[in-house]
Order: C-alpha cells, then structure tokens, then sequence
C-alpha cells in the first residue's frame, strides 16, 4: 500500500513538471524565475487583481525550475498592468505589491534589497538588448545617487512564458529608497511641511498636478505642469500642496531673474547642484528622449535635513541609447544632439521646464560640469568599463536571450520606439549596435560638453551659506528658509518702522503672516547662526 501510494505520488509529480514545462515554453533557466498566478483571471490596468508569486533562485551555477518552490518569495501579491506607452505593446510591464494573508502590504527583501511591498517588473519589447533601463540605473547609482536596484529575471503568468524582465524597485518615499522625511497629515507647520515631497514632470491631469507659472526659457507658449508624485495627490493636504507649489515657483521665479546666479541668493540657495549634473551626464550619455520631459522625476527633503530640491531618480530609458525617428536631435547617427533641448522638437507632451538650458547659462555650473563628466570618462564612462559591463549582461543572458525571442520574435523587427538603422537579426548583434552607439556617443560628448576645465565651485555650502525668501512678491504667508538656524528676524517697513520682531533658535525656517501688513516694500533682516546676517527686499502686494 505504501508502495504503491508513493509511486502514486512521484507520477504525479513527473506530470505536474512535464506540463508545466510545456504550457510555461520553459524547463529550467539560470536566471531567477517569477512565478506569478492569478488562477486565469486577467490582468487589468486600472487596478491591482490579487495572485500568488513565487521567486525562485538556486544560486550560482544551478538551474531554477518552474516547479521548484519559491526561495526568494512564496506568498500573496496583487498586480497591475503598469506603465503608459509600454503597456500596450504584447510583452506587458506589471507593478506588484507584495501581501499577508489578509491582503494587506507586507514589507519584504527581494534579492537582497531594503524590505518594500511596491515592485516593478519592467518589460523588454522596447529593449532587445535588456540593458538599457538596468545600465542608466547603475550609472547614477555609482555617481552617488539613489536609483532603483535591479534583477533580470524570466517571468511566467499563469502557467504562460512571457520572457526577459527587469525586477526593479519603484520609486517611491522609503529609506531604503528615496530617503526623505515621511510626510503626514499632522505636519503643517515649520520644518514638518517643508518635506519630504517627491513630484514629477508626466502625462497629468487637473487633479494630479498644478501648472506653473513660468513657461520654458524661449518657449512662451509651452505651459509646464507639476505631477505630485509622493505623497499622492490623494494623501496631500492643501496646505503642503501650497507650500511645494510656493517653493518650485519661487525658484523658478530666481531662475528666471537677472541675479539667478548669485552665489548666495541665487538657484544654488534651492537645488542640489550634484544631482542636477548627475542627472545631466546620465540623460544625456544615453541621449534620452524622455529625460527631460517624462519620467522626470525631483524631490525635496525638510529644511532641517538639507531641504534643497534633487533631480531623479533616473527612470524610463527602454527610448534611449539608439538612434530614432523623433525630431532631428534624436535622429542622428553621428553621436549628435542634446536630450535637454526636446522643447526645440516643437509640438510635444509634456513640456519640459527648461531648467537645464538656464543653469547652463551659467559658467560656473557648465564648469563644474565639464568637469564631472570628463573625470567619469575615466572611470564608470569609460569605454572599458562600459564594454565590460555589456559583457557581462550578455553572458548572462545567452541562454534565456533564444527562449525570450522565441516567444517575442521580434528580433529583425523594427517594433516599440522606431529605430533609425535596420535590426540586426542576432542578439548579439544588438549587443554590438548598442555597444557602437555608446562609444559614437561619448566621442561626441567629448567634443562638445558645455564648459571649460578647471572651473569655480558652484557649492554654495563650501563658500559661506545660502537662504531663501519666498514668495516674493507675497501678500499672505512668507516663508524664511537658510542654510545656517535663523536666530532672529526684524522686519522693517519702507521708512524704517520695524513691523516685525521674532527672537531665539527659530530652526532653518521661519514663517511670517503678512496678511495684515500694507502694501509696499520692506526690508527683512535675519541674524543667522555662526554670526551670520541676511538684508533682503520683500514686496508686500
């Protein structure tokens, strides 16, 4: 009897493997497996369905099957068609949500990475050579920033092979990820509503986003609109809202102002001068089309905590590193174009703010930019560095590269963002394009990075400090913000009254209620710490 039952038991098992290699079109890979099953019931784009996920990694050297139980993850999920353009092509990108037993969000580590319940699988339609989101990634990264960590991994949904994916984390407000403040309902005041706040330039709508005031350098007609990302537009009360518009406006008001390069006063006193340059060297090594305009991702922590506006993290690349049929800049075949120019395209979707085209108006930022960059051509731009890498992301993925476009037989096809030059018929012949892309790329990059060598440093934190004061003109609320604790601030009217006095550790912010005042100008005295001291004008309207 109990013989028989366990024979019983292996024939079944032996069946259960062999069907499931033949629905799936896969026996067992050396990358990881995604197993993902929503018992048959199909994946919308609108809203999450819940399934059941297995990940399966073996370890070097070892084959991962379908039926092996999951090691990296066995559990409950709920999943969604994710993403815009990308989800109509027929290999879909999903977002997933890992979750308890009671369907709750359930923190985990995936391969290692910080414990989060929000994922993303990226699809590989618009991508034949599966690096390019992973390699833009990486560069920012090495340079110092967060972005999100990968894996490639194959997927199967139920019981379906569906190919090469990017397990990646999504952007979001975490400390593992983007590590800025968490922003609650209960923070309104002080140095709680000045962060953290995550926003975007994307697709919007009038409830997701606010239009700002000041249109792109050269572009009167172009309007830009502001995505609140993190916190959701939903989860943000109208007195952040407020305060993130006032902040982005008031430095797109210093930007646009004759003395946007002051040292002290100027746009150095509101961003992260790095990450703009980080930002820079990555969207435009990979001459991405959407860099500047989509996926354009900046936040900002509390004052207390630096409370300058970043750029990135870097997303969405499957456009970039090849040449292709948009307007001019992106066609070119000799390496040539800027991506931070897309409003010269004319007619496009989102504008962007041209913020870039300004701080290169400056020569000690594009200084301190040509800089940067050529010291990264000998390091993670280098071309050694760079083919190594494709290398080793090819090796990796000879086995699984026949499967994927075995499923997807895409290879000679020109499908997803319409390539310039005919496709090679090979993966590794992708590899190669790809690779003599870069390297025609960087060749002209080489040639013509803005700025000259040996520049002036544009940190303002190494020359001395930096404070802002906004809005201005204002005519409610006036916000105070600095680099160094705000001791005291006198407020004066045009002939001298003082209207105003606050004394003591005031933290680096500081708000005023003007509502009462008359309008006119005035002048603001702040005494800082270190024995530091600010004038400035403040219009009343």
């Amino acid at each position: 009897m109990n013989f028989q039952f366990i024979c019983l038991l292996f024939s079944l098992f032996f069946l259960t493997n062999l069907v499931f290699s033949q629905v799936s079109g896969i026996s067992s890979s050396n990358l990881p497996l995604v197993v993902i099953s929503t018992t048959g019931v199909t994946i919308p784009d609108t809203y999450k369905v819940s399934g059941s996920m297995k990940v399966i990694s073996n370890g070097p050297g070892k084959l991962n099957k379908p039926a092996d139980p999951g090691n990296i993850y066995s559990g409950n999920i709920g999943i969604e068609i994710h993403g815009a353009y990308s989800a109509s092509l027929p290999q879909k990108p999903y977002g997933f949500e890992t979750r308890d037993a009671t369907g709750n969000n359930k923190d985990v580590s995936l391969f290692g990475m910080p414990e989060e319940n929000d994922w993303i699988l990226l699809a590989n339609y618009n991508d034949k050579t599966f690096m390019r989101n992973m390699l833009a990634f990486d560069l920012f990264s090495k340079l110092g920033h967060y972005a999100p960590r990968t894996r490639i991994v194959e997927v199967i949904v139920n019981n379906v092979y569906q190919g090469i994916y990017i397990l990646t984390e999504k952007i979001k407000r975490d400390k593992g990820r983007v590590n800025i403040s968490k922003l609650t309902a209960a923070d309104l005041t002080g140095d709680l509503v000045t962060g953290g706040y995550i926003f975007k330039i994307d697709y919007y709508d009038s409830s997701n986003s606010w239009q700002s005031p000041y249109r792109p350098i050269g572009y009167p007609s172009k309007a830009v609109n502001y995505v609140y990302y993190d916190p959701t537009p939903i989860d943000l009360l109208l007195t952040q809202k407020n305060y993130l518009q006032t902040a982005v406006n008031s430095f797109e008001s210093k930007l646009n102002s004759s003395s946007f390069a002051d040292k002290t006063t100027g746009y150095q006193a509101w961003i992260d001068i790095n990450s703009f340059i980080d930002y820079f060297i990555v969207n435009e090594v990979s001459r991405n089309v959407d860099g500047f305009k989509k996926s354009c991702y900046f936040f900002k922590d509390r004052n207390s905590l630096g409370g300058k506006i970043n750029a990135g993290p870097v997303w969405d690349f499957d456009w970039a590193w090849k040449n292709i049929w948009d307007c001019s800049m992106f066609q070119a075949t000799d390496g040539s174009g800027w991506s931070y120019k897309i409003n010269d395209c004319g007619d496009i979707y989102p504008n962007s703010n041209g913020w870039m085209v300004r701080l290169l108006q400056d020569p000690d930022f594009a200084n301190t930019l040509h800089k940067r960059y050529f010291e990264l051509r000998n390091s993670y731009l280098s071309f050694n560095f760079l083919q190594s890498y494709t290398d080793s992301v090819q090796n990796l993925v000879n086995e699984a590269q026949a499967r994927h476009y075995a499923k997807w037989n895409i290879l000679s096809s020109s499908v997803g963002a319409p390539e310039v030059e005919s496709q090679p018929s090979t993966y590794a012949g992708q590899v190669l394009k790809f690779s003599n892309w870069i390297k025609t790329r960087l060749t002209w990059l080489d040639g013509n990075m803005p700025g000259k060598s040996s520049p002036a440093s544009v940190d303002s934190d190494q020359g001395g400090f930096s404070y802002r004061i906004f809005p201005n003109p204002a005519n409610e609320v006036v916000y105070l913000e600095a680099s160094s604790e705000i001791l005291e601030i006198d407020l004066f009217s045009n002939n001298g009254v003082k209207v105003f006095h606050q004394s003591g550790k005031l933290s680096f912010e500081a708000q005023i209620d003007i509502s009462h005042l008359n309008p006119g100008i005035y002048f603001v005295h702040l005494k800082l710490n270190g024995n530091q001291s600010v004038n400035s004008k403040l219009v009343v309207r």
